[in-house]
């Protein structure tokens, strides 16, 4: 019973309900089997298959090239590996952008062939009819505001949103539009706290942040960025709790190290023969 009380599927009403015990919603990003083994069996709430893939799994400069079949392709190997956590399956620019149809049929692949439980979309009040259509659809919705990475050429780059006055206002008039949309949740991208708390206090639903302070219902990471696994930049807001890419590179190392000197591999590394058999091996050998 134990056993299967740990391996119970969570769902956007379990996010609700902490919130509403005054608990926080842990989420992080993974982007592949292993990677979402680790997430999942940690006890971590929410799996974001984010974008943010294409940067640290693909090599991309940013998530603007993403396409929908490699999100996709990356869903289908975090929802094998995933029992436990809610899988939020990143909807990559150009999926939902052109139209509300667009948005839906996104939407359904995401579920349908990645697997997800639900799915995460970009953008402002002007992407609420998206988000609508797809939650009238069936499918429920994370929304995310404040930086957008997939519009970072209209934002000016990866930078703080909401800094004066006029832009924060607008992002609560942003969020109150995808609330009203009927998404279940939204996240807060590197944005000012105080922007944060209030947004956080005005809504209903529960938000998650990134970059977004203390104040918000839960905290997001990327995981290959809170291990050390991305050497290009670390962000700000992440707080690095390990570093596997020294350990990791130590490693390849050694192993170098090891074949030069004979250390690896040894006779524990190694299959054996029968004697007998060798000696039958060498009998058949043919004649040179």
């Amino acid at each position: 019973m134990a056993e299967a009380a740990k391996q119970k599927k969570l769902t956007v009403f379990d996010l609700q309900a902490k919130v509403d015990r005054g608990e926080k919603i842990f989420q992080v990003t993974a982007v592949d089997f292993p990677t979402a083994q680790l997430v999942d069996r940690s006890g971590i709430d929410c799996i974001l298959i984010g974008d943010s893939l294409g940067m640290t799994a693909l090599g991309y400069e940013s998530t603007v090239p993403v396409t929908m079949d490699e999100m996709i392709h990356h869903a289908k190997a975090i929802s094998r590996a995933a029992k436990r956590a809610l899988l939020v399956g990143d909807l990559p620019l150009g999926a939902y952008h052109a139209c509300t149809e667009d948005a839906v049929n996104s939407a359904m692949r995401m579920i349908k062939e990645g697997g997800a439980d639900v799915v995460k979309l970009e953008g402002g009040e002007e992407f609420a009819p998206m988000a609508k259509a797809v939650v009238d659809a069936g499918v429920p919705v994370m929304a995310h505001i404040g930086l957008t990475p997939q519009l970072m050429s209209k934002l000016g780059g990866f930078k703080v949103q909401g800094k004066n006055a006029t832009a924060g206002v607008q992002l609560l008039k942003d969020a109150l539009a995808l609330e009203q949309a009927g998404c279940f949740a939204i996240v807060l991208e590197a944005i000012p706290d105080r922007v944060a708390q209030l947004i956080t206090d005005r809504l209903r639903i529960p938000t998650i942040g990134i970059g977004a302070g203390s104040y918000c219902d839960g905290q997001n990471l990327v995981l290959h960025d809170m291990v050390g696994l991305f050497d290009r930049f670390t962000p700000k807001f992440v707080k690095r709790y390990a570093n596997c890419w020294d350990l990791i590179s130590k490693a390849l190392v050694d192993f170098q190290e090891d074949v030069k000197s004979g250390g690896f591999p040894k006779a524990e590394h190694s299959f054996t023969m029968k004697e007998d058999e060798y000696l039958n091996l060498l009998q058949h050998l043919p004649k040179t």
